[in-house]
């Protein structure tokens, strides 16, 4: 049975009878908190409650938890549910503001507790027990133990770093609710393209996360492409065919100081820095063939890493530095392939679907995310699992390309379109969670989450 929050008869309640907003107004603490906040609560954990909770009630029931040398396993979905339940904010609800709570009111927590416990009981276990135990730390716990388990932290920042400082507080916040460390204050680099400036038809721009703030790296009347994150973040290559023939460059962000990497006869394209920061990888066709190389940045000595007909390329290190992934149709069709760097060995990885290309690597290592076009489709950005080789469809837009993994890798940065607009868009690797980034008028191609 599915179940259904009695909305209308909650705000009744809570308006019409209990008079909360007037209650609160009594009560320092709670002055602010009108009527449309309250709402807004209750929607959000309806929502929740019906549409997540509720389809969960029966695996609670039928599966349970289990133990088994050492390790707890929740129902299925439970964990996806509870992170979940962390992102809308709804552990820290009542908890108090100096631990970085949202100081809403018991009663209200009261509210959002009967519609969890009425869709799943069983799950609204786990939230009831974490939320008593802050409730016993903050009323009972010593100032050692506030310190320790409650996050207690204060940002004194100029008016000019206000938006950076929300974006240091949201990682926080997030890793001490999950255990994973937030992406929120990491930057994206991408490419423009604007055929309305014909002088600066290209630019290379950085900005935050969520689209906002973007910053010109370089402008160009000509193509720029691939662009690159050293492993500090401090500088980034990127593609520039400003000479009328690709070269790669690398540009210090800071000074704006830039050389160029790779301007050998023919291809040079697809940078991708080795985890120390001490040599890259790249495509030339130097000696005619699209071929992977990989440069020492130190004495700038190369080093042709496949030898095949076909075209490879694309190249991106493991997090590990042990081997790379790239692009090859060496077998009839655009597949992802693993070069082993102990033996030379090359495996191919992707079966599934006649495209896979432009693949990149989680930071464990355990996923590629990558550009699929299944059968009698459009080109999609997919997720699949290194060991398993088991291929999911992540994205629902179409014409999907250039994926980019957050560095917790809990995210995925991909360019698509809408309608003749080219522009990023930004989804959580478990599917529950997509934004279009905002951006300036024109094309917005191949984007990079930084390294942190």
């Amino acid at each position: 049975m599915q179940y259904k929050a009695p909305i209308r008869d909650m705000k009744f309640v809570m308006h019409e009878l209990l008079k909360f907003e007037d209650h609160y107004k009594t009560i320092p603490t709670y002055v602010d908190v009108d009527q449309a906040t309250l709402d807004s609560f209750i929607e959000a954990g309806a929502d929740f409650a019906e549409n997540e909770l509720s389809p969960l009630n029966r695996t609670g029931d039928e599966e349970g938890c289990t133990f088994d040398n050492g390790n707890v396993k929740t129902p299925t979905g439970f964990k996806e549910a509870y992170q979940q339940y962390c992102e809308l904010g709804f552990t820290s609800l009542c908890a108090d503001t100096q631990y970085d709570g949202q100081g809403m009111p018991i009663s209200l927590g009261s509210v959002i507790s009967e519609m969890m416990g009425s869709a799943n009981w069983s799950f609204s276990m786990y939230p009831g027990l974490s939320e008593g135990a802050i409730r016993t730390l903050e009323h009972h716990g010593t100032d050692e133990q506030k310190q320790q388990y409650l996050l207690n932290e204060v940002l004194t920042v100029p008016s000019s770093r206000v938006r950076q400082a929300g974006h240091m507080i949201s990682d926080a916040i997030y890793q001490a609710l999950t255990g994973i460390a937030g992406d929120f204050s990491g930057r994206i680099a991408y490419v423009l393209r604007n055929p309305a400036t014909p002088a600066e038809r290209y630019t290379l721009q950085i900005a935050d996360t969520d689209g906002e703030q973007p910053k010109t790296v370089l402008s160009s009347r000509d193509p720029i492409l691939s662009p690159a994150w050293t492993p500090d973040a401090k500088k980034i290559a990127y593609v520039s065919f400003e000479t009328k023939r690709p070269a790669i460059y690398i540009q210090d962000l800071a000074t704006g100081q830039r050389e160029v990497l790779a301007s050998f006869k023919g291809l040079n394209g697809a940078p991708s820095f080795s985890p120390d920061g001490q040599s890259m990888l790249f495509t030339a066709s130097m000696h005619g063939n699209p071929e992977i190389y990989q440069m020492n940045l130190n004495t700038r000595q190369l080093q042709r890493m496949t030898n095949d007909s076909a075209i490879d390329t694309e190249a991106r290190y493991a997090p590990d530095g042990k081997s790379f992934i790239f692009t090859s149709d060496r077998g009839g069709s655009p597949q992802i392939y693993r070069y082993s760097f102990d033996d030379s060995s090359v495996k191919r990885l992707t079966f599934k679907g006649a495209f896979n290309a432009r693949g990149t690597l989680s930071a464990d290592g355990k996923k590629i995310a990558l550009v699929h076009r299944p059968s009698g489709s459009n080109y999609k950005v997919a997720l699949q699992d290194i060991n398993t080789g088991i291929t999911n469809i992540l994205t629902p837009t179409s014409l999907d390309e250039s994926p980019s993994f957050s560095p917790n890798g809990q995210m995925v940065v991909y360019a698509t379109r809408e309608g003749e607009r080219g522009l990023l868009s930004i989804m959580s690797t478990d599917g529950r969670f997509r934004m279009n980034l905002p951006s300036e008028q024109g094309e917005v191609r191949e984007p990079a989450w930084a390294p942190k």
